[in-house]
């Protein structure tokens, strides 16, 4: 067991006290957006907002995403990662308290919309950032580490946000949300001044290339976007399924997610530093990623018994922790042939194209021709982004063919 142990902490070495900040700020974070879980059941059940106006506010939700992240990346080239971070989180943190006085259905999607325009303008620098402060070998578990931060957030911010809701109601949660914000950015000022921290591989291409004439990006572009729709049904139609077909119990429902983010706690970055150190190249991993998560909707078709569930979960987390960190990784080795801002802000992009149109079209699926076939949908779905991550390693390697002759 101490031997596991200590394997275990060796896969974190290597990384830089900054990729530790900033993974610390993201913590902060991700734990202090804990309205993001309960915003459905407050617009319902606080606001008393139908199921459709519910859905064209988390249409919004998805569109102020885009909007942000392609600012972001704009930004991040224009005036640097760092007052693009500061400012986002600082903003964030102030619109989080005001959204709690917004009770129509027109101003908060307006609101909302605003609230995640400036919101996810800090994912494309924080990218850029973790990418200056890594060395080229740790980029990927540089992101892993990102990763970590971000999960143990959703898995504290919940727990945090139900006691808050029970002890100080949903106000105390938009004020809770906005101060940690704040307190992120003051981390942030005085951990990660530009001045003072350590640069690694600062990238200064002097004549970038431009990202729409990438074609290698492009497909890679959507592959992530239709991975995107298939994985976050995970967060909007499968709770739904535990639910409704296997008659599982909130708490029990709970149980089974929270098993993901332990799973990955506990095994994502000796998995990520094995596979790094195979000979598989990025593109190979992403789609054995990318089955593993197919499988686990396939699954589900074949059998009622209720210990399916548990396998599909598990496919879906090892299929997670191999994707992600994988085309995150690809997406930044990619950024040093232009504008490291802009390919980046694409990268979220995707993910946010996915936010718009999968949680709404997945629970338009179930309701029209149930949970079984929606899963042979998103089954085909899946596959087709595999067919897309092929072509990608196709045209990869008759490209490298080429330059080698």
């Amino acid at each position: 067991m101490k031997k596991l142990f200590t394997n275990y902490l060796a896969t974190f070495k290597g990384l830089s006290k900054e990729v530790w900040w900033l993974s610390l700020i993201t913590l902060i974070n991700r734990a202090g957006t804990m309205v993001i879980p309960f915003l459905s059941l407050y617009l319902k059940e606080g606001l008393n907002f139908s199921f459709s106006d519910v859905g064209l506010i988390m249409v919004f939700f998805g569109l102020g995403s885009v909007v942000g992240s392609k600012l972001g990346g704009y930004l991040t080239d224009k005036i640097g990662y760092y007052k693009v971070m500061q400012v986002s989180l600082f903003l964030t943190g102030i619109l989080f308290v005001l959204l709690q006085y917004v009770t129509t259905l027109i101003g908060f999607c307006a609101s909302i919309f605003v609230l995640m325009t400036v919101a996810d303008t800090f994912r494309p620098a924080m990218f850029v950032a973790l990418s200056l402060y890594s060395k080229p070998e740790n980029k990927t578990r540089s992101v892993t580490l990102i990763r970590l931060a971000i999960n143990l957030g959703f898995s504290a911010g919940p727990a945090m946000g139900g006691l808050i809701i029970t002890t100080l109601g949903y106000q105390g949660l938009f004020w809770v949300d906005g101060v940690t914000c704040v307190l992120a950015t003051i981390l942030l000022i005085n951990v990660l001044n530009p001045k003072k921290a350590r640069v690694i591989d600062e990238v200064k291409n002097e004549n970038p290339l431009s990202i729409y004439s990438d074609k290698l990006f492009w497909i890679f572009f959507v592959a992530m976007a239709l991975f995107g729709v298939v994985f976050l049904q995970y967060f909007s139609t499968i709770p739904l399924y535990y639910r409704d077909v296997h008659h599982l119990s909130e708490f029990e429902i709970g149980l089974l997610l929270g098993a993901n983010g332990l799973i990955i706690f506990l095994l994502e970055m000796p998995l990520v530093k094995a596979l790094e150190d195979s000979k598989h190249t990025k593109i190979a991993l992403m789609f054995g990623g990318g089955i593993l998560v197919t499988l686990s909707f396939i699954v589900l078709n074949m059998t009622g018994w209720v210990g399916i569930l548990l396998v599909g979960m598990f496919l879906m987390t090892i299929g997670e922790m191999v994707m992600f960190p994988f085309s995150n990784a690809y997406a930044l080795e990619r950024a040093k042939r232009g504008s490291q801002g802009e390919y980046m802000s694409w990268y979220s992009i995707s993910f946010s194209i996915a936010h718009v149109f999968g949680h709404f079209s997945g629970m338009h699926l179930v309701d029209k021709i149930g949970f079984d076939n929606t899963w042979y949908i998103v089954f085909g779905l899946s596959l087709l982004s595999g067919l897309f991550l092929l072509l990608l390693l196709f045209k990869t390697k008759r490209l490298e063919n080429s330059i080698g002759k």
